[in-house]
């Protein structure tokens, strides 16, 4: 990897693995209760419906992207990282590779750990994690999207551990038990995920932006005929077919922005750094936007992409977003930093929201204050949120209701 310095106008900085180099501690005094409109049983009510935001799983090690498989939650950890490779990181400072990446299950009988032993790059604290991104679970069937973070060429560095071929790849495996089961003793997966496709190497073989070679994908959704991914370091969304074949949807382009006031004025560029894609209710994929350096307030976007055609801009005027979902027709954004992640305090966590998005640029606030949020997914009358996303052992998941 080479230096930070190298780096400012760079992926990295901003691709969604390597965010802050913060440990955040803040805590935050919600109830804790079960996901998804429980049921006990035959002849019980469900619970009221809260009115305020709560905890459903806690203790997580930087957790992202969540989906549900029925009513189960899973949530995709990126790890701590380990003692293995250790190299120079793209916010500076020493990061190292391990096993500790995560998949934590949520139910109605609590949380627990599903998988373990995923690919993870973390500070020796924990932090500036890039692994496990995002994971989609149908019937006991696992993919998991691990990060990268880099060029793929680091993968073949005869100094790096074996288990660094499953960076930049999309995992797979069988879960025990499948959809409902309760399994207390582990392992709860099958010995060991496989790569079922090699993102990374796509980004490596096509360079679709034709800029810097770097790849790290971070958001997975589960089409028809495959995945589609959206890999914020290569700038571009692709899709994985059963067969692990990869191909580009489209690119999103590097825009021309305002320089940040320490740097010598005018104008700098700006990758897009797509960090989700969701089918939506015309059948177009619409993307969410972290934004690269300067990461400015305002300066995000929702793309709507139709494969073959350029993508277009479905909403504007939004900031460092980081995933998106569709409930009751309406879009849902998260933005990981309200102010733009340049604007955070020093020693401070970023603070974000959850946003309904409007195409005329005013955004309605569903859940303001939330420390560092990242995932989204909807059930029922509620969305589940992951907050302190940046966070080595506690990161959350919020239940927070919609109207």
């Amino acid at each position: 990897m080479e230096p930070v310095s190298d780096r400012v106008r760079g992926r990295r900085l901003a691709a969604s693995g390597s965010l802050l180099a913060l440990v955040l501690t803040t805590a935050l005094t919600i109830t804790f209760v079960a996901p998804g409109p429980a049921n006990a049983g035959r002849g019980h009510h469900p619970p009221p419906q809260p009115t305020t935001p709560v905890v459903v799983a806690t203790g997580l090690d930087n957790p992202r992207q969540l989906s549900f498989d029925g009513n189960d939650l899973y949530v995709a950890e990126a790890g701590t990282g380990g003692e293995l490779a250790c190299m120079p990181g793209p916010e500076g400072g020493e990061v190292c590779m391990g096993e500790s990446g995560s998949v934590t299950k949520v139910d109605r009988w609590g949380q627990r750990r599903v998988l373990t032993g995923l690919p993870s790059i973390a500070a020796p604290d924990g932090t500036s994690a890039i692994g496990a991104g995002d994971v989609a679970v149908d019937h006991g069937r696992y993919a998991v999207l691990v990060g990268l973070g880099a060029d793929p060429a680091l993968r073949d560095d005869p100094a790096v551990p074996e288990f660094a071929e499953k960076f930049g790849t999309l995992l797979g495996g069988k879960l025990w038990g499948g959809r409902g089961h309760w399994k207390k003793r582990q392992p709860v997966h099958d010995d060991e995920p496989r790569i079922l496709a090699d993102v990374a190497a796509h980004e490596s073989a096509e360079n679709p932006d034709g800029a810097q070679v770097d790849s790290n994908p971070v958001g997975l959704w589960k089409g028809r005929y495959g995945w589609v991914v959206a890999d914020a370091g290569g700038n571009d969304v692709v899709h994985v077919g059963w067969w692990g074949d990869v191909s580009t949807l489209g690119v999103f382009p590097t825009r021309l922005v305002p320089a940040p006031p320490f740097l010598p004025p005018g104008d700098i560029p700006m990758d897009a750094v797509p960090t989700s894609a969701v089918l939506g209710p015309d059948g177009a994929l619409y993307v969410s936007q972290l934004t690269g350096f300067p990461f400015p307030a305002g300066g995000a976007n929702v793309w709507r992409l139709v494969p073959g055609q350029e993508p277009t801009v479905y909403a504007s005027g939004l900031t460092n977003v980081t995933d998106l979902a569709w409930h009751r027709g309406r879009l849902y954004a998260v933005q990981l930093a309200d102010g733009g992640l340049l604007a955070v305090p020093p020693g401070q966590p970023p603070v974000g929201s959850l946003l309904r998005v409007s195409t005329s640029g005013n955004h309605e606030t569903v859940a303001g204050g939330l420390v560092a949020p990242y995932g989204l997914a909807f059930s029922g009358r509620s969305a589940y949120v992951t907050t302190c996303s940046v966070c080595p052992g506690a990161g959350e998941v919020l239940r927070v209701p919609v109207r």
